[in-house]
This record gives C-alpha cells, structure tokens and sequence, in this order.
C-alpha cells in the first residue's frame, strides 16, 4: 500500500487561513471555467472536476486541447498552462482583476487554436460572494502565510485519501480518483457500495478547506443514505458525528493540529470512520 507522508502545517491562525481560503476559491472558478469551455462533457459535470498536483502545489484541469491543462498554484495564486508535465507559461493573480485574468486565459486560448468567447458562458451555478466579483483585485502578499497553509492541507489530504482509495477499490468496492469541485472546492473520493452513483449506497471521504458548517479544514466520512444515529459507532477522539442537517463524521484541523501525530492519528480516524459507516449501511 502506498505510504502517505505529510508535510508539516504551522499554526497560522484559523481565521487567517480562512481569509485566504476566500480567494483561492475564486481564483479556482477558472479551473472550471476551462473544463465547462473545453473539455468533452460529461452528464455529472466531472469533466469540470480538477486534481491536486504535488509538483505543482496546486490543482490542474482535465486536458483542454492534446496534453494542455491549466493549473492554479495555490501559494502564488497563479495560473499556469501545462503542457504534459512541464509549465509553458504563467500568469500571477497578484493585483491583478477577474477582467486582467481573462484577457490574458483568451489570448493564450486563442493562439492555440481554442474559441475564447467559450470562458464567457455563465457557470452553471451561484459564484460565492467575493470583491473581485465587483472588479477587486487578488492580494496574494496580504495571504501569503494562509494560502500556504491551505496547500498543505490540500497536499496532505490528497495524500491519506489517496490511501483511502487504495485501499478500498478492491472486490465489489469502487472508489473514484481523488478529484476536487471548484463549486464547493472540497477534495474527496466516492467509495461505491453498489455500483451506481445516483441510487446506491456510497461513502464520500474527503477534505473540506472549511465552509459555512465549520470555518477551517476538516476531513469528512459521509455515509449515504444517512443512516440511523443507533448505528453510528464511535470514533476517534478527534473525530465526532456531525448529525445536523447531514450525517458525517468529522475531524476539525483544530482537533487535528493539537494532536502528537496529526498524519497517523487522522488516518486511524478516516480508517474507523469508513469501517463504521460501512458497518452502519450494512
């Protein structure tokens, strides 16, 4: 089994990484942006979904034309266009606006070939409110400890739900890739029971960068359907069921940084939560 080894997360404070967190999601609405733009379609939108690249700190697209992807690095906050493995060109966010993003994406779509009037179709879902929204610019300097802080937790989790997906994609079990949606800008992998997305049984495990439930990182075990809370077993110290609204188990980055071993004592609780979600959906 592939071993996971974390990088070290400082103790920027909590509010300020949820300051950065802000932007980066922005920024990532790009991503989605190429995928809607230029790759083939997909009926669950997955064409849309982007991946965590070590190498680059940051996430990539699905190929847009041959072996051409964009990525966003996270701790810069700049864009980048892939050709296979190496970067042909960047464009730093830094002070920069929505509308200077887009008229350098469509000139570089456009020498190669693409319709850049395509990154102009409206996402097919409500933007998150955010001053570049109303011609703001990115300030990287102003959230550089967060926006590094948040590609640790990207990176780390990458690496123990990539061991959780190993793990679990053997017999009847189906686990997707590890993949993130810019729209809720979680990343997670789907382990199926049954075989069918939309009306088996299925455990999503994941990363959350934090949202309006809980404002900082958390890693998250949703059982569907929701199963009774008498089935719920019990978890880790540093995980707990979260059981309003949904059903979730739940280990909070606050939990997890006050620990002695925040990579060994994370991944005893994804392991015990996906047993007992397992065991709770029969």
């Amino acid at each position: 089994m592939t071993q996971s080894h974390w990088r070290p997360i400082d103790g920027v404070n909590l509010k300020t990484l949820s300051h950065a967190r802000a932007p980066a999601h922005y920024a990532a609405q790009w991503l989605a942006r190429a995928g809607y733009a230029y790759v083939t379609p997909k009926s669950d939108s997955s064409h849309t979904n982007v991946g965590w690249d070590d190498a680059l700190d940051g996430f990539t697209t699905h190929p847009l034309k041959g072996d051409l992807r964009l990525g966003l690095k996270i701790p810069q906050l700049s864009l980048v266009l892939m050709e296979g493995k190496a970067v042909s060109t960047s464009f730093s966010m830094d002070a920069r606006t929505e509308a200077d993003v887009r008229a350098w994406f469509g000139k570089e779509m456009s020498a190669r070939g693409l319709d850049a009037k395509a990154l102009d179709k409206p996402l097919p879902y409500e933007l998150l409110a955010h001053p570049n929204a109303k011609g703001g610019a990115y300030n990287v300097t102003e959230n550089a400890k967060g926006l590094v802080t948040l590609a640790a937790w990207f990176g780390n989790a990458n690496a123990s739900l990539g061991r959780i997906r190993e793990s679990h994609n053997k017999g009847k079990l189906q686990a997707s890739q590890v993949r993130c949606w810019p729209h809720h800008f979680d990343l997670a992998t789907l382990i199926l029971l049954d075989g069918d997305p939309e009306k088996g049984r299925s455990i999503n495990v994941g990363l959350s960068p934090g949202d309006g439930t809980y404002d900082e990182p958390y890693f998250y075990i949703t059982p569907w359907p929701f199963p009774d809370r008498a089935k719920l077993l019990l978890l880790p110290p540093i995980g707990h069921w979260h059981t309003e609204g949904f059903t979730a188990a739940v280990a909070l980055a606050s939990s997890i940084l006050e620990s002695t071993d925040p990579q060994k004592e994370t991944e005893a609780f994804l392991d015990a939560a996906v047993e007992g979600s397992l065991k709770a959906l029969g």
